[in-house]
């Protein structure tokens, strides 16, 4: 069974940072490339941030590029989202996942129960 456990959400301020911890379970987490996704009320979930397995190359989407970095840790399991300058529009619930070969697609159906980002203005 798949484990993804996201941690570190909260309210800040915009122009604030967070950074979201995401433990994996062994299995996925060596095997596959590792990913965000957000959800704001009332909107689909949206792709954020995608790592390589080796961690090697990172992806973001263009609402965050030069203010999020993804990073993993292979010796904890766990994949970290490190966001910077906030804004309002990046209010929504993160989570994890690992991903298909196209570096985009979650791998799992099943999502953990996510952490809840509010940022204000």
């Amino acid at each position: 069974q798949v484990q993804l456990v996201e941690s570190g959400g909260g309210l800040v301020q915009a122009g604030g940072s967070l950074k979201l911890p995401c433990a994996a379970s062994e299995r996925t987490f060596r095997t596959y490339p590792m990913g965000w996704f957000r959800q704001a009320q009332g909107k689909e979930r949206e792709f954020v941030a995608a790592i390589r397995y080796s961690g090697g190359s990172t992806y973001y989407a263009d609402s965050v590029k030069g203010r999020f970095t993804i990073s993993r840790d292979n010796a904890k399991n766990t994949v970290y989202l490190q966001m910077n300058n906030l804004k309002p529009e990046d209010t929504a619930v993160y989570y994890c996942n690992a991903l298909r070969g196209d570096y985009r697609s979650p791998l799992y159906g099943d999502w953990g129960q996510g952490t809840q980002v509010t940022v204000s203005s």
